[in-house]
């Protein structure tokens, strides 16, 4: 089964903040388990895809490049989008199908907004998924703690379906190469 790990909005400036957004939260454990996740996809032969936010540092500079300490391998694949949905207006899918993926490990930032509308679309598109649950992240809101949002969704995407195809929720320790959605079928 062809797999891929797919990295969104693991931006310098997303993951570090500015001066109108805080920094995600537990930022350097977020960017020591993008690195660990990045190793484990190399070794299980999987394809390496990063998505960047053209919002984030206006779309240009450093503060838009993937985190300088997130190893980006040299032949992973990046995609810009313009909405916060991963797979709107971009090649994304269509690279995923060209290379017969099945299944996605998807991390990066922000929870409550890119990750959970990449998750919910990929099922939607054909893909079982795999949500690396320590692997997201977001900032405080008004309403709710970074904590509590990474949480919610954890618990709400874990098991969410579109009929054939679904999301697990597991950490980052556990084997995500070797997907267990075929036990639930």
């Amino acid at each position: 089964m062809k797999q891929a790990l797919v990295v969104i909005d693991a931006q310098q400036e997303l993951i570090e903040g500015n001066e109108e957004e805080k920094s995600v939260f537990n930022k350097e454990k977020l960017i020591m388990t993008i690195n660990s996740v990045i190793k484990k996809a190399l070794e299980s032969n999987a394809l390496v895809v990063f998505v960047r936010d053209t919002d984030v540092g206006e779309g240009e500079g450093e503060g838009f490049q993937v985190h300088e300490n997130i190893e980006v391998p040299e032949m992973s694949k990046v995609f810009d989008k313009e909405a916060t949905n991963s797979f709107y207006g971009t090649e994304l899918k269509n690279y995923l199908v060209e290379n017969k993926v099945e299944h996605l490990v998807i991390m990066g930032c922000k929870t409550e907004h890119c990750i959970d509308s990449a998750v919910r679309t990929a099922t939607v598109n054909g893909f079982d998924v795999t949500l690396v649950g320590d692997g997201h992240s977001t900032s405080d809101t008004s309403t709710l703690s970074a904590e509590q949002i990474i949480q919610h969704h954890n618990e709400t995407l874990h098991g969410h379906y579109n009929v054939d195809h679904f999301s697990m929720v597991r950490k980052a320790e556990e084997d995500l190469f070797h997907p267990t959605h075929n036990s639930y079928r």
